[in-house]
């Protein structure tokens, strides 16, 4: 496959690109927001996005200052997120899930001016403003209180005329803040250029978005991979992005699914699964509309790709991406899936295996994922050290560890700090867990390492089981033996405890370092 050109002019503004350049297109009335019961032309877009550019200035925003987005999934995110950056100010997309102590974290560690958050979220900001040391304004979507801003009194006379701020491409864009496992999160810097890059190499180059297209991502817009998935990917080739603001359900994501019939699916291992458990409920779902169904945020384990191809004859595109790197950079493609692998490098990124030493690795081989492309982030705001870790020239320390096969698909074995060394072997939880999950009565699984009574570490399981199963010694026995009869002995969980639900991150991964907790 030919490697990619994407020329990237030294003046850049990509709100311009992403929104002012659709009306040049001539798409001014072409539907770009779907938002329950509520549409948006591209047009209706630009002027929000200028009402509210102008509307900072008025409150004294300027060039890259910060503007949290704490928002549920809506219109007024497209409004902001652009409206920030066309002046060249810095929105800051941020997880809904938190508690007030994060949010006094991530506010004073940004030093935004700006909040604009939904009326639900809005007391766990209250809780702490008295802790705050930049913040002066807090911009309510909804009905505001005391000492807060009204969103649509705010934007209600401001001109729906803006000239754009005079960035260039490597001028800051936006953050995001990374969701690391251990020590404080970090806000990882990104550029004009990097959301055009993730945009030509992945959307474009792996899933040919068009403008006929409708995408709907069970992924956040507050999340990397949710981002692209519901806003810069539509708005880059003025398709049509389908929001949902309410918590994403099983039963409710087929009903959007029916309801606005999106070409591009978007969603998490985790959420497949329980949608598959969910459709055999269901009097009826249609899944017709969609060409593409797309995987990230943790490895897609192998029984869900194929009970779904089985379920709705579709299958799913896994892929790796991160924060850090903005969007999926190595993906099963179209006519080339290996299920179970994470795929090969999108086309326009490298990706290495190394050694702790920084030697490459030959084939079938594990060490750490080295990848190099033109949308990893600058730096970590504030985190020099952090950041010398990471950040290697042109290339990214993912953390990850992987292994290439002689074909030249990649393997997620874990994370480095998830590893588990059994009897003297390193054992991956992933490929544990993914042994468990195709025993008929496992909804879901997280293996972590416990100690035993000989102080050596070994697999543990915490197992949720699929409706209506009962938890047994004689079904843990019988989970056992099965993993037993399927990989080397030595990986088999010698403890299994049964829970209600597993800690999950707002991007539906298992928290790995939560269950460690658990077993001391």
């Amino acid at each position: 496959m030919t490697e990619p050109i994407l020329e990237i002019p030294e003046k850049l503004n990509c709100a311009v690109e992403m929104v002012d350049k659709n009306i040049k297109l001539g798409r001014g009335q072409k539907i770009a927001i779907l938002c329950q019961d509520q549409s948006f032309t591209y047009e209706d877009v630009y002027k929000e996005v200028n009402k509210f550019g102008n509307a900072l200035r008025n409150l004294g925003v300027s060039l890259e200052d910060r503007v949290l987005l704490l928002l549920l999934d809506c219109q007024q995110y497209a409004f902001s997120f652009f409206g920030a950056i066309k002046i060249g100010a810095v929105p800051i997309p941020t997880n809904t899930m938190l508690k007030a102590k994060d949010y006094l974290y991530l506010l004073n560690d940004s030093r935004a001016k700006v909040a604009v958050v939904s009326e639900d979220l809005v007391p766990l900001i209250e809780e702490v403003r008295g802790e705050l040391r930049f913040l002066q304004h807090l911009i309510v979507v909804g009905n505001a209180g005391p000492n807060q801003i009204a969103y649509e009194q705010l934007v209600a006379n401001a001109s729906t005329e803006l000239e754009p701020a005079d960035t260039g491409k490597d001028d800051v864009a936006f953050w995001l803040y990374s969701s690391g496992t251990t020590g404080s999160p970090k806000g990882t810097v990104h550029l004009q250029h990097d959301m055009l890059v993730a945009t030509e190499y992945y959307a474009k180059g792996v899933l040919g978005i068009n403008e006929n297209d409708i995408t709907f991502s069970v992924a956040r817009l507050f999340f990397a991979y949710g981002l692209g998935n519901g806003l810069y990917f539509p708005f880059s080739v003025g398709a049509t992005t389908v929001l949902n603001p309410e918590r994403p359900e099983p039963k409710g994501i087929f009903e959007v699914i029916k309801r606005y019939k999106p070409t591009l699916f978007f969603c998490v291992p985790t959420a497949y699964g329980a949608m598959l458990q969910m459709a055999d409920k269901l009097p009826e779902v249609d899944m017709s509309s969609i060409r593409h169904c797309v995987s990230a945020g943790e490895a897609l384990p192998k029984p869900i790709f194929e009970a779904w191809h089985k379920k709705f004859n579709l299958t799913i595109l896994d892929g790796i991406g991160s924060t850090e790197i903005l969007h999926i950079f190595i993906s099963n493609q179209p006519g080339d899936i290996k299920p179970g692998s994470t795929g090969k490098p999108v086309p326009g990124y490298e990706a290495k295996i190394v050694d702790a030493d920084g030697n490459r690795l030959p084939a079938m081989e594990v060490g750490i994922l080295m990848i190099k492309g033109d949308s990893i982030a600058a730096y970590y705001w504030n985190k020099h050290e952090k950041s010398k870790e990471t950040f290697h020239g042109p290339w990214i320390n993912t953390g990850d560890n992987y292994y290439m096969d002689e074909d030249g698909y990649y393997w997620y074995v874990g994370r480095g700090d998830d590893m588990i060394k059994a009897g003297g072997i390193w054992v991956s939880p992933l490929e544990v867990e993914n042994t468990i999950l195709e025993h008929d009565s496992v909804q879901e699984c997280g293996v972590v390492g416990a100690i035993d009574k000989d102080n050596l570490e070994k697999p543990k399981a915490f197992i949720v089981l699929k409706e209506g199963i009962e938890a047994s010694e004689e079904l843990a026995k019988e989970i056992q033996n099965y993993v037993k009869s399927r990989i080397a002995l030595y990986k088999y969980p010698r403890w299994i405890e049964f829970v209600s639900d597993l800690p999950k991150t707002a991007t539906g991964k298992t928290m790995r370092y939560v269950l460690k907790q658990l077993n001391k």
